[in-house]
């Protein structure tokens, strides 16, 4: 497979990657468990989004975008473009990821001051699961092309399944992975700070905070199967592939903040996603016929986000409407606070 990833562009993101998480970890382990601000995390979405375009800048200029030939320069404008494109799908596709964080979050009612150490490994989670299914994805697509007809048709399936699903309430308490887990635990009904195993009248248990993590682990592998189909349609580039999710998983935990006081501003941003989905899937399947610019699909997924967040604000949601297919407890919804209990 026909790759951009030299060894030294290889090392010097997996290089940067560390570095941040390890920013990341010490400026939270400064901080210490405390309630993040909108003023928080706006700047350091913006930090984490103006980051990734500075690393598609570089590589568009290391590719010989500015000063090659026209071959270079065509080369370099494609992986940029490629990149863009995958990076805003990817975040586009986050933005359900935030919705169910949200939803265990108020169903467990986890302190504030608590959440940012729970997103922080479940980011580390899920950036360990994407490297590990995008290389067994492009190896796939490298040795079965049919692979991308079953990829094409199940993003379909998963775009109309959202669609339908769009405004559905959960029903955590027959959740079968949380019902294992009930089993298999002995759960306390407290916190502990921000630790997983609690001692309660002489018994070591497991803190709701144990709960949710794992819980957290498991929606990072839905949704790694919903998004790495997504991107393999834009590009088959394992490096592109890699670079552009892990570019929009580092940010997922401030966006979470931004976006976790007006979700309810979006509600119509599922049933967005839900087209973007089905499109990607059929220009997977239509891949072999005729293979549609990544411009046109950049364009077409900017527009339609684009108009499903406007009409959003324009048009109340209707009552008992969550506005995404994973949606809040009613208790949220009707402004009473978990931590009131």
């Amino acid at each position: 497979m026909i790759s951009v990833g030299t060894p030294l562009l290889w090392t010097l993101f997996v290089a940067f990657v560390f570095v941040a998480l390890f920013v990341d970890f010490f400026a939270m382990s400064k901080q210490g468990a405390h309630t993040v601000s909108m003023r928080e995390a706006v700047i350091w979405s913006l930090i984490w989004v103006a980051t990734s375009f500075v690393f598609v800048g570089w590589l568009w200029w290391y590719l010989g975008g500015l000063d090659g030939d026209l071959a270079t320069k065509t080369l370099a404008n494609a992986k940029a473009l490629e990149f863009i494109t995958g990076y805003l799908v990817e975040k586009a596709l986050a933005v359900d990821n935030i919705f169910v964080f949200l939803m265990l979050f108020t169903y467990f009612a986890v302190p504030p001051a608590y959440q940012k150490r729970v997103l922080m490994i479940g980011i580390i989670g899920a950036l360990v699961l994407r490297a590990i299914m995008i290389l067994v994805g492009a190896w796939l697509v490298n040795q079965f092309h049919w692979v991308m007809y079953i990829f094409g048709a199940f993003l379909i399936f998963t775009g109309i399944k959202m669609w339908l699903a769009t405004g559905e309430e959960p029903d955590l308490d027959n959740n079968p992975a949380l019902k294992w887990i009930n089993r298999h635990f002995k759960i306390s009904p407290n916190y502990d700070g921000e630790k997983f195993f609690t001692v309660d009248n002489g018994i070591k248990m497991a803190t709701p905070m144990l709960v949710v993590i794992a819980l957290i682990g498991i929606v990072d592998v839905i949704f790694a199967v919903d998004s790495i189909p997504a991107i393999f349609a834009i590009t088959t580039d394992p490096f592109i592939v890699l670079t552009s999710n892990v570019f929009a998983i580092l940010g997922l935990r401030a966006m979470y903040f931004v976006l976790a006081s007006m979700h309810e501003r979006f509600h119509l941003l599922s049933y967005g996603l839900a087209i973007v989905l089905v499109f990607i899937g059929a220009k997977m399947l239509l891949i072999d016929i005729y293979k549609i610019p990544v411009a046109a699909s950049l364009g077409f997924t900017v527009t339609v986000l684009a108009v499903t967040m406007i009409l959003s604000l324009r048009i109340p949601p209707r009552a008992g409407h969550t506005g995404t297919a994973f949606p809040f407890s009613a208790k949220e919804r009707d402004g009473e606070s978990d931590e009131t209990k």
